[in-house]
């Protein structure tokens, strides 16, 4: 369906009907798939015959999903996993070895600073951390066994853009795959294969889905990445629930629209909190000042959905803007329709070190708001009362 745009993918790829014609696309709760003989059974397992086999790797929902996820993004293929953290340890499984050498930019997810920085390199799987914005950096970090290199941009949660281009060119150069986290911007407002990468890793969890309701993950891209990446998952089994797919199916059919809305209000919100006396420093791409406006406005259709912001006062003051709020939820979730808040400092950069925060710029005054769907001049009064002080 290469040949549809963006909105009409997001409603029509990845349908394939069954002998009932059903108009929304079929949930398949099955763990099984029966064979019509031992010859068939033998040839699925082999591979011969392309046939569902068993729902840990093969299942007619997780396969629109995947059709569809693939097509807004513009890859090749894409394995659907249970989320997406078990996406990224999936590719990192199905592409690393021991003594092999990951580049990859600071200020990424809590989570995935841990599983690159303490799990991988239990299995003797070196990371290099390096400034995210410094094409420098990323050069000088490259050593004889680089093998993959990892961006998060916009990063969470300061929102840091990273030249997707440069960053690819450098990891070809050594011969090395890149791998980009889109979670923030999502293909509707940005398609790093585009620009470059080898593949893209999602929280499905996410704006995918867009109302908090189910745990999934992808690894999107060049088909012969992630046929290694299935690979894995059939054997270790990481995989998405039908039910999950599902949900995340029926999600991006409205991808476009909310991740549209929702960046607009936020656009509105940032530009508010730059102008209250409580706040410090917000972190915006949208804003013109932000440190990469100009990249992001030539990589991002918007500045996307996440604002974050520090505030005077650090933790104590950072708390009491949370502490305030009525309405806005006070989750570590986001890609809601729902707009949250968290002090990432002590939820989801938690568990890495004082040090590593400090490097990635997470103060203790600094907070993330993932704005959703409620109207603007409500968000502004349910923050107002906190930064009053």
């Amino acid at each position: 369906m290469s040949e549809y745009e963006f909105d009409t993918l997001a409603v029509r790829a990845g349908i394939a009907r069954s002998q009932f014609n059903e108009h929304s696309e079929a949930l398949y709760l099955t763990s099984s798939f029966v064979f019509d003989n031992a010859a068939q059974a033998a040839a699925r397992f082999s591979g011969a015959d392309e046939g569902n086999v068993y729902a840990r790797f093969t299942n007619p929902t997780v396969t629109a999903m995947q059709q569809r996820l693939a097509a807004l993004e513009g890859g090749e293929a894409c394995v659907a996993t249970a989320s997406g953290m078990s996406a990224i340890l999936s590719l990192a499984m199905a592409t690393l070895q021991a003594g092999d050498h990951v580049v990859a930019s600071m200020g990424l997810f809590g989570a995935t600073q841990q599983l690159f920085g303490t799990i991988l390199a239990k299995f003797g799987i070196e990371t290099t951390f390096v400034p995210a914005t410094d094409p420098d950096a990323y050069r000088a970090a490259i050593k004889a066994r680089t093998r993959l290199f990892f961006i998060e941009t916009p990063s969470n949660p300061l929102t840091e853009v990273i030249d997707i281009a440069a960053v690819a060119e450098i990891a070809h150069a050594c011969g090395a795959i890149l791998a980009v986290d889109n979670c923030f911007c999502t293909p509707a407002l940005q398609r790093p294969l585009e620009m470059g990468a080898d593949v893209v890793v999602h929280s499905a969890t996410k704006y995918l889905d867009g109302q908090g309701r189910v745990l999934g993950g992808a690894v999107v891209g060049k088909k012969v990445i992630v046929d290694e990446v299935l690979k894995f998952l059939r054997t270790a089994g990481p995989s998405i629930s039908p039910f999950n797919a599902w949900v995340i199916l029926k999600g991006l059919e409205t991808l476009r629209i909310r991740m549209e809305a929702q960046s607009a209000t936020a656009i509105e919100l940032a530009r508010w909190l730059e102008q209250q006396a409580g706040v410090e420093r917000v972190y915006y791409p949208g804003l013109a000042s932000h440190p990469q406006h100009e990249l992001a406005m030539r990589q991002q259709k918007s500045g996307g959905a996440i604002v974050s912001f520090e505030v005077a006062g650090g933790r104590e003051g950072a708390w009491r803007v949370v502490d305030s709020t009525r309405m806005i939820s006070i989750t570590a979730n986001l890609g809601d329709a729902k707009t949250t808040i968290t002090h990432p400092a002590s939820t989801t950069h938690g568990r890495i070190s004082a040090e590593a925060r400090a490097a990635a710029g997470i103060t203790e005054g600094l907070l993330r708001i993932a704005v959703g769907l409620e109207a603007v001049e409500d968000l502004r009064a349910d923050l107002a009362r906190g930064l009053a002080g």
